[in-house]
């Protein structure tokens, strides 16, 4: 019986491609997942859909690993809790060197950055839910003392009250001109209705603020996002740009090599 000698390499695994799993053959053949890598940061095994490799990191964040562990390069491994750590590191130094101290503002962006959160949110509506009776009562009465409906009404009872009283229609006029009771009437009306105006002010305020440091955390969000956007994009037109020169001069060789 005679006996087909092996070809090289048959039967051993296949080299691992840089970012891609390692992987092993089972007993049909077929490949299986290495189930754990090792994370050069924590030294802990983890899961290979846990992990990203060296290559799939950006260089501003890579320089961050590396600075703090030599051991990061080529062929390392990462886990994606000190990754998200790293990255909410890189994002801290970019904003205390661009803005200085960091407020919770600004922490919050970073932490909804790091766990894919939303920081949108519709303006006033956890404000009003807090509201108590009487700052829910002052924004209706502000509402209503600022309109037509109000001035008009006021016209037509201050008309009313001077002519009952000047005339004697209906009664005995009780305020007489001067109206010195009208005029005490509508000074209480003023020493009440003012402070009332103040306190819905203030929470029309306080709203204004709260949506303009939303507007603030979406616009600072949204600006760190196009700046990681534009890195990877740079970082992958690096990467495919040394392919094909690295392709263009195996291709070279090969030419050489036939002529």
């Amino acid at each position: 019986m005679s006996i087909v000698p092996e070809r090289p390499g048959r039967g051993l695994p296949d080299a691992p491609q840089a970012g891609s799993a390692p992987s092993r053959r089972d007993d049909t053949g077929g490949t299986l997942p290495v189930p754990d890598v090792a994370c050069v940061i924590c030294g802990q095994p983890v899961t290979f859909d846990q992990a990203v490799a060296y290559a799939a990191v950006r260089p501003t964040v890579s320089a961050l690993l590396a600075r703090d562990h030599p051991a990061w390069r080529e062929g390392a491994w990462i886990c994606r809790r000190d990754l998200d750590e790293y990255r909410r590191r890189y994002i801290t130094e970019l904003l205390t060197s661009a803005i200085g101290e960091l407020g919770p503002l600004e922490r919050e962006v970073i932490e909804s950055i790091t766990t894919g959160d939303l920081v949108t949110e519709v303006a006033g509506t956890a404000y009003d839910a807090q509201a108590s009776f009487g700052e829910r009562m002052a924004d209706r009465m502000s509402a209503f003392g600022g309109s037509w409906g109000f001035i008009l009404s006021f016209c037509a009872i201050c008309t009313l009250w001077m002519i009952l009283n000047v005339t004697g229609w209906l009664f005995v006029p009780f305020d007489p001109y001067p109206f010195i009771l009208l005029n005490l009437a509508l000074s209480t009306l003023a020493a009440i209705q003012a402070p009332i105006i103040i306190m819905s002010q203030r929470r029309l305020e306080a709203k204004d603020r709260l949506r303009a440091e939303n507007d603030y955390q979406v616009n600072l969000k949204a600006e760190l996002e196009v700046r990681q956007i534009h890195e990877k994009i740079d970082y992958q037109l690096t990467q495919h740009i040394a392919r094909l020169e690295r392709l263009e001069q195996l291709q070279a060789e090969v030419l050489a090599r036939l002529h």
